[in-house]
């Protein structure tokens, strides 16, 4: 199998650095479409490492590139609601026509994470399961019944067949359980603002 390279976004180092526009972001996407890159990918934090929301740009740089691959790494889905997180990645792969992977993680164990679970109302002893149990959901297309006690999410959450709140169960999408690291089979590397920014293509094959 060919090696695939993909681009990590540098949404971090823009807020870090006082510059959230994201004009700049979104030519860099093209850019590295543009110099033959196979994705591009955006990492996740609410308050830990402080960044852009990675579902609503992606969004907009679906609607500026034609060709990449689009991608999390990595999402933590322990923090948001599945039926609404399936909504949202539903409709991000219809607008980027299934171009996209979602790359999801538990999260590292250290303070300032906890502090972020903490802010977001969510128990972090029970990330791992809480993720489990919210990407069954979010591809289940189906009720899911659990024993009264046993849910992390309320028994009363259906996702329908019919509507967009559903992961396409052939959305590719891997899970990185042991260190919140994205686990992307088939992209290979990820490079580095400075090489796109230079204009310098991918490796070749």
């Amino acid at each position: 199998m060919t090696p695939k390279i993909g681009y990590l976004l540098p949404t971090r180092e823009s807020i870090m650095e006082g510059r959230p526009e994201t004009a700049p972001l979104l030519r860099l996407a093209q850019k590295a479409e543009d110099l033959g890159y196979d994705s591009v990918w955006i990492g996740d934090s609410l308050l830990a490492r402080p960044r852009h929301e990675p579902s609503t740009l992606l969004a907009a740089v679906a609607g500026r590139t034609t060709r990449v691959a689009l991608g999390t790494a990595v999402l933590l889905p322990a923090l948001r609601n599945p039926v609404v997180l399936a909504h949202q990645v539903a409709t991000l792969d219809q607008i980027s026509e299934g171009r996209v992977i979602l790359g999801v993680g538990i999260a590292a164990d250290t303070p300032p994470i906890r502090a972020e679970f903490e802010a977001a109302g969510v128990p972090f002893d029970k990330r791992v399961g809480r993720m489990q149990e919210g990407l069954r959901l979010c591809r289940a297309g189906a009720p899911l019944h659990h024993p009264p006690g046993c849910s992390a999410f309320a028994e009363r959450a259906v996702v329908s067949r019919r509507s967009l709140v559903r992961i396409d169960p052939d959305l590719p999408f891997e899970i990185a359980a042991l260190f919140g690291c994205a686990v992307l089979t088939g992209v290979g590397a990820v490079v580095n603002t400075a090489a796109v920014r230079a204009g310098r293509r991918r490796p070749a094959p």
